[in-house]
């Protein structure tokens, strides 16, 4: 859950069915990390991947399923991985510990001196930033302009992050 230090799990739910997920992630949107089946009901787990991703959801997704034919379907949805039934204890905790490693790098934060205040904006957020005169906008879930110059953000970007030109870098993670 957001807000509270990684490592403290507050809960584990779980749902009959992905539209009882559905219905209870458009109300409240805490969550981390989903482990769908692949096989399910009406709904199968690509399908609900495929929704919460339309709706904006960002956490990691893990497949669990009988048949290796689906695990092509998972990259359209930005999976993390794919555990085989009958899931091994070891690959699953191996494969919750690469969700929160990478949900630790997907929490960093880019902080904006701004005519309003301190901006803090998540590096996931980003989409790129470009510079016109002495003035960069990073373009996020609106735009940010600052009077700094575009090659002081390369360090506080990380890999992820490209240069393109003289007047513009990109985050790869946004680009389809």
């Amino acid at each position: 859950h957001h807000g509270r230090p990684l490592g403290s799990w507050s809960q584990i739910d779980v749902f009959p069915s992905a539209e009882r997920f559905l219905t209870r992630y458009e109300r409240r949107r805490d969550v981390d990390i989903l482990l769908l089946d692949v096989e399910m009901g009406a709904m199968d787990g690509v399908e609900l991947a495929k929704a919460v991703r339309k709706a904006g959801g960002t956490m990691q997704i893990v497949f669990v399923t009988g048949y290796s034919d689906y695990i092509a379907e998972g990259y359209d949805v930005e999976s993390l991985n794919y555990l085989m039934k009958p899931v091994d204890a070891a690959k699953l905790f191996d494969v919750l510990d690469k969700a929160v490693a990478r949900m630790r790098r997907d929490s960093r934060c880019l902080d904006l001196q701004c005519a309003e205040g301190l901006m803090r904006i998540p590096l996931a957020d980003i989409r790129y930033l470009d510079v016109r005169r002495n003035y960069v906008t990073v373009h996020a879930d609106r735009d940010y302009t600052v009077k700094r110059p575009l090659g002081e953000f390369e360090a506080e970007l990380g890999d992820g992050f490209c240069q393109v030109g003289r007047a513009m870098i990109v985050n790869l993670r946004r680009i389809r």
